[in-house]
């Protein structure tokens, strides 16, 4: 299967997490290679996105948000979770697809129907915060037979606090009847 080159990292946000759909996220763990299909993605347009960490500028926590395209920008959250994003677009733009959920595709144990969960099932912590995804033990690729799929368009879950107008805009995405889904 094929690595994601750096261009597909590069452009839109909106597209990159909709295109993530079906790929697969692979980390290798200890000589075991988990792998999941990504099944759910919500997308963070940038510092003008009030539900984006972004929003609050450069951090020490949001650097790599700020970064280079390709890049995962693995955060904290309640002091116990660790969630999942892939850093987009060019350098300096600060927009970000979360990962959701995952279809467990290979040595992958436990729920993977929310970010946190997720992130437990295939091992990934604050150690690859900042991670280059065309690396050789975390990465994103395509899958060997990509079918079409029917995408859902929702509004993302969790960011009230951004106000209507980016808690209701349709920025999450998933796979139509997938059982692996977070919330429908």
């Amino acid at each position: 299967m094929a690595r994601l080159p750096r261009s597909f990292y590069d452009r839109d946000t909106i597209e990159v997490a909709r295109d993530l759909l079906g790929k697969h996220l692979v980390h290798r763990v200890d000589g075991v290679e988990r792998v999941g299909r990504i099944v759910e993605t919500e997308a963070y347009l940038g510092p003008h996105d009030l539900a984006a960490h972004s929003a609050k500028g450069l951090t020490p926590r949001t650097r790599v948000m700020f970064g280079p395209p390709g890049h995962a920008y693995v955060y904290f959250v309640y002091g116990m979770h660790w969630c999942v994003n892939v850093v987009t677009q060019a350098e300096g733009t600060a927009s970000a697809v979360l990962l959701r959920a995952l279809e467990p595709v290979r040595n992958v144990e436990g729920r993977t129907n929310g970010p946190a969960l997720l992130c437990r099932a295939m091992g990934i912590d604050g150690r690859l915060n900042g991670h280059d995804l065309l690396g050789r033990t975390f990465f994103l690729e395509a899958s060997r037979s990509e079918e079409a799929v029917r995408i859902v368009k929702r509004p993302r879950i969790g960011v009230d606090y951004a106000g209507p107008r980016w808690a209701r805009r349709l920025l999450r995405f998933y796979i139509h009847g997938n059982p692996y889904v977070s919330r429908l």
